[in-house]
């Protein structure tokens, strides 16, 4: 372990991100050594440039992770294993011309969902999840709202019944917080992709499932099952805390208090704010160095993992010259990646639909929303990967269900 290495874990990951990574690139330049769980050693890079060359490069920096030079010390209850796991058979750690075919499978299955009948799953979920909370005149926009919605859209589009939606939102953000419930959360999601995937090899239907299992590239029944969870992991946790970080941002940031009072036209440029400054996906494992190599300065060995610092790229100064100018229409973030295992194209429009109906809806249902607690008292969930709110306590005029 490198002596002066940053834990990837705190509290300052909720409390304090932006400093954090200040403070890392001016100790540790771009690429900063941190310890994961159990003391187990990786590389943050947190350089733009360095960020790119790295997704840029799937040779010399693979997505392969049985690559790691660490395995031979990873306990089999490790809870980073549904992040960072081994010999999984998913689209995450294929590589060269089957990682191609497969990227092209999802995005084909996703390609086909009819965005009028995407946006209307959206707004008939969205409008449920608000006459649920309407007449009180108070409500928490994360656990009651933003936490529920992505789910059940994506549940419908990819074949599930409405009511396993709950029980795949808890297993999901146990899986991602990393915790003790962690491998317990990913059993019961690939439970529930394997049922599925019976019923539809049994009954065929219009649906994101039907679809994959219809492609002739010849995937087996385990590697459609492993990509339906990472699209499901990755579709809807992301996408939750985005609708969430963009009603923080406009409810407390006066540049875009317009969009709360019927304008609709900064509720697009708070969703893409949020992407540069308050990204869901913070930090993203990994790459594993194919061979000995040098990156922003520092002696990379074979083998060693490398975590995407999507949000302290976004934030590099040196290309972030005015880091207090808002962003608009520029879309250079690392949000969704970049590279060969960049988010597919259809999957961020599927997020985005279902991310901006949120947003509208509850503006159109809820018109004098405001926070019910100070700003600065909003908490963040204990995650170093995904950034999202605890809760989001507001109040507003009740109004009647529809």
């Amino acid at each position: 372990m490198i002596p002066e290495a940053v834990p990837l874990g705190g509290p300052r990951f909720q409390t304090e991100p932006a400093r954090l990574y200040r403070e890392m690139r001016r100790d540790h330049g771009a690429v900063t050594p941190v310890v994961l769980d159990g003391d187990v050693p990786a590389w943050l890079v947190v350089g733009y440039r360095e960020l790119h060359q790295v997704t840029g490069d799937p040779v010399l920096f693979s997505r392969d992770s049985d690559l790691w030079n660490q395995w031979d010390v990873i306990p089999d209850d490790w809870p980073l294993l549904p992040m960072i796991g081994r010999k999984q058979p998913s689209i995450l750690y294929t590589v060269g011309e089957r990682h191609r075919e497969r990227a092209g499978m999802i995005s084909d299955a996703l390609e086909a969902v009819d965005p009028f009948e995407l946006r209307g799953h959206a707004e008939r979920f969205a409008d449920e999840l608000i006459d649920g909370l309407c007449t009180s005149g108070e409500a928490d926009l994360v656990g009651q709202y933003a936490m529920l919605l992505p789910v059940r859209v994506l549940a419908r589009l990819y074949g599930f019944s409405d009511e396993e939606g709950p029980g795949l939102v808890t297993a999901l953000n146990d899986m991602i917080d990393g915790r003790e419930r962690a491998i317990a959360g990913q059993m019961h999601l690939a439970t529930s992709m394997a049922q599925l995937l019976a019923d539809r090899k049994a009954d065929p239907a219009d649906d994101v499932v039907s679809r994959m299992l219809q492609d002739k590239s010849g995937f087996t029944d385990e590697e459609i099952s492993q990509d339906l969870m990472v699209m499901m992991a990755a579709g809807h946790q992301p996408t939750a805390d985005w609708i969430g970080n963009s009603l923080r941002l406009m409810l407390t940031d006066d540049r875009f208090a317009a969009s709360l009072f019927g304008g609709r036209n900064s509720v697009a440029e708070a969703m893409n704010e949020v992407l540069w400054e308050d990204t869901p996906s913070q930090n993203i494992a990994g790459r594993w160095a194919s061979r000995d190599t040098q990156l922003g300065g520092r002696r990379i060995r074979a083998g060693d993992l490398l975590i995407l610092g999507l949000q302290g790229a976004n934030s590099d100064p040196q290309v972030r010259t005015d880091a207090s100018a808002l962003t608009g229409g520029n879309s250079a973030h690392f949000s969704f990646g970049h590279g060969e295992h960049r988010c597919p194209f259809p999957a961020q429009e599927v997020a985005e639909v279902i991310a901006r109906t949120g947003i509208e809806v509850v503006l159109d249902r809820l018109p004098d929303i405001d926070l019910a607690v100070p700003a600065d008292s909003l908490a963040r969930r204990p995650s170093p990967w995904l950034r999202g709110l605890t809760e989001l306590p507001v109040r507003f005029t009740p109004v009647p269900t529809l």
